[in-house]
């Protein structure tokens, strides 16, 4: 039977590092937020908001949601760099293994801690990772990928914009040297160049997670005449509302279901902290969760 649910992230509330002072909504406001619009999951945006060990898994518990995964980045270009991080991976791994059990586990969405270039010019607007540089690159990545499958979790790699894995000839390559499944984001590979429908067919049999957001290339556009990087473009509303750019959500949905995919949909909307009211982004969650059903999700 195929099982699918759907999850949303504290980045859609622009929560996605906790050094960037007080969060707009505490870890229960945002829960109860997303079990009253429908969402099935949650993802745990930076390790430690949503809490660890039993607080995790009482706050998850007493609003019926799951644990979807979250983000860990580590810098695989750098080796000793890389050794260094491996803490920040067990400490998200003991995260996820706290989480209430469900049908669908949480998966560690593992990424690239980012390229300078990349972050001020995304998009594929900034030199890649350099060809020799690749194997090494990718044999850190596999290493990551074991340490997740080793504690019981199966992980899936998130390209990203910003990062050395953010157009879709990067996932090709990351794909061909490694056996990690994937994690596909509509809207980044949408500003990155890609088409997501068409990814989906071409990769469907490494796809292991799909996060769903919108975009839209003319704020793209605009973000990089003007000089701005990859977080003013968050700020500016480069990721849009479902509906509101220029994904085609219900070509998606229907390459979704050519492919039998199962596991875990997050919605995310990904947002600077402060630029929008708290009330607008439980709207947009709300309305965006409604959209996918409406498409039979």
């Amino acid at each position: 039977m195929r099982v699918r649910k759907v999850a949303n992230a504290p980045v859609s509330f622009g929560v996605f590092e906790l050094s960037d002072g007080p969060p707009p909504l505490t870890p229960d406001e945002m829960v109860r937020a997303l079990a009253e619009a429908g969402y099935e999951g949650i993802d745990s945006g930076p390790i430690g908001y949503l809490g660890t060990g039993s607080e995790l898994a009482e706050r998850l518990g007493g609003a019926g949601l799951l644990l979807c995964g979250g983000w860990v980045d580590l810098p695989y270009r750098d080796e000793q760099a890389y050794a260094r991080g491996l803490g920040a991976l067990d400490a998200a791994l003991d995260v996820f293994a706290a989480a209430p059990e469900g049908d669908l586990p949480p998966r560690p969405t593992i990424a690239c801690s980012g390229s300078p270039e990349r972050f001020a010019r995304p998009g594929g607007n900034a030199p890649g990772l350099p060809a020799g540089e690749w194997p090494g690159y990718a044999a850190r990545v596999q290493d990551a990928a074991d340490r997740c499958r080793a504690r019981g979790f199966e992980p899936a790699f998130h390209h990203h914009l910003g990062t050395y894995v953010e157009t879709p000839e990067d996932v090709e390559r990351l794909l061909e040297l490694t056996d990690v499944q994937l994690c596909l984001d509509t809207g980044h590979l949408l500003l990155a160049g890609g088409d997501p429908v068409t990814a989906l067919r071409a990769w469907a049999g490494r796809v292991g997670h799909v996060h769903i957001k919108d975009g839209d290339t003319r704020i793209l556009a605009r973000a990089l005449a003007d000089g701005a990087d990859l977080r003013e473009l968050m700020g500016r509303g480069g990721f849009a509302p479902l509906g509101e750019g220029e994904l085609d959500l219900s070509a998606v949905v229907r390459a979704l279901d050519e492919i039998g995919y199962t596991g875990w949909i997050v919605i995310e909307q990904d947002t600077l902290p402060g630029r929008r009211t708290v009330a607008r982004n439980i709207a947009d969650q709300a309305a965006n969760r409604r959209k996918l059903k409406d498409l039979g999700l």
